[in-house]
């Protein structure tokens, strides 16, 4: 047999829509039933941090909103990182499998490319795994909510906290690609504003390096308080290992990851990640209600401590099927531009994120924590990684309305 690009993204569209989760042996009456599609990286480089996690935090949203007039139905996919194949899946959940809603979906280019199909079929998108600010900025879309976090959230709170937390000389080791120039770019924006100096930088070649040696050493030369990390994936991991293995952190000098995960600093181990800054929008033992939202996660599905983005898609789920209710099953499954602008006027509350809202642009407003990795003698046992340095309100972390570019903030 001939295969061809088609007919393979045919094939795995069609093994995606018959995972399903949630669905009873007869099938609960579809005009009543709210499907979601977890559309999600299963065994790439974002399977830690969203992957099966992510499905299991859809679940239990919708486990908690049970017993509320209508059913709830889960599928899930695995897009495998390829806008295509994510865009694939995305219309045929839409044209055949009824899919009202899709979550999550890492990655920056498969989001915006499920973004536009769901635009187009009038379905909901709840992003919480993608990065890209591009969602509630020049390519929003009254389709979609952006819940967990963005790279301008990331760069304002890691640039901005930690200079006002005296932090104010910095240097930057720059992955060479879009990614890690942009980070850079926009952190140093956020540092001057806020006061601090920049001594210098230096971009190593991606993808392809392991020895971060000769740039670390650059870095120590240069006297910053702190050597920001403008990587991500197993650049950032192995940059951090060898700086502490270098000893750089052991001389005062602090490292700033600007995109980094607890499943990250769990991979590293303490010994190594000790002392490191990193911007979050979640961490599990942050209160009372957190914990116990990671407590029914565990307890329910056997699942370790979650990620922001797992929290993301529970909430986003929740807050979608709260608006769902309000307005009726069947609106709600008719329009998702309407089920969309029903979530805007409601205030989002849940245990993961506490009390938000959700702008004009789509953009969901919470806290950012700018936290500091524990030294393995403040731990108190596994997962107990961060101390809290410092708080920013939603209002102040995220990209000002104004400022976006979306067409949806001028009407």
């Amino acid at each position: 047999m001939t295969f061809t690009r088609r007919s393979v993204l045919k094939a795995g569209a069609a093994l995606a829509a018959a995972s399903m989760y949630g669905a009873s042996a007869a099938r609960a009456d579809a005009s009543n039933t709210i499907r979601l599609g977890v559309l999600t990286d299963m065994a790439g480089p974002y399977s830690d941090l969203a992957g099966p996690s992510s499905i299991a935090a859809v679940r239990e949203a919708a486990r908690e909103f049970a017993n509320q007039g209508f059913a709830v139905e889960i599928l899930s996919a695995d897009h495998q990182n390829k806008p295509d194949i994510a865009a694939n899946i995305a219309r045929q959940w839409a044209d055949r499998d009824g899919v009202d809603a899709i979550v999550d979906v890492p990655g920056s280019s498969a989001a915006l490319a499920v973004a536009g199909i769901t635009r187009e079929k009038n379905k909901v998108f709840l992003a919480s795994g993608p990065a890209t600010a591009e969602l509630t900025g020049p390519q929003c879309s009254p389709n979609t909510v952006h819940w967990t976090y963005d790279t301008y959230m990331l760069a304002n709170s890691t640039g901005t906290a930690v200079v006002k937390a005296g932090g104010d000389t910095w240097f930057f080791v720059t992955a060479d690609y879009v990614f890690g120039q942009s980070m850079e770019k926009e952190t140093s924006r956020f540092i001057q504003t806020a006061g601090g100096k920049l001594l210098g930088s230096v971009r190593f070649p991606f993808p392809g390096t392991t020895d971060f040696s000769s740039f670390l050493v650059r870095a120590q030369a240069s006297g910053a308080k702190v050597v920001g990390l403008a990587a991500g994936g197993s650049d950032l991991i192995n940059a951090v290992k060898q700086a502490s293995e270098f000893g750089l952190t052991q001389h005062g000098t602090k490292l700033a990851a600007l995109v980094m995960f607890i499943t990250d600093v769990h991979s590293l181990g303490l010994e190594s990640a000790q002392g490191l800054l990193l911007t979050e929008t979640f961490y599990w033992d942050l209160n009372d209600r957190t914990r116990a939202f990671t407590s029914r996660l565990k307890s329910n599905f056997g699942v370790q401590p979650p990620t922001m983005v797992h929290a993301g898609c529970y909430a986003a789920t929740l807050h979608y099927l709260k608006a769902v209710k309000e307005m009726g099953v069947t609106a709600a499954k008719a329009s998702g531009v309407e089920a969309v602008n029903r979530m805007k006027a409601m205030p989002t509350e849940d245990d993961a994120f506490g009390a938000g809202s959700i702008r004009a642009d789509g953009r969901a407003l919470h806290p950012a924590y700018l936290f500091a990795v524990k030294t393995p003698a403040e731990s108190r046992g596994p997962w107990d990684y961060y101390k809290l340095l410092r708080m920013t309100p939603g209002e102040e972390a995220f990209r000002p309305l104004a400022e976006g570019g979306c067409a949806l903030s001028r009407t």
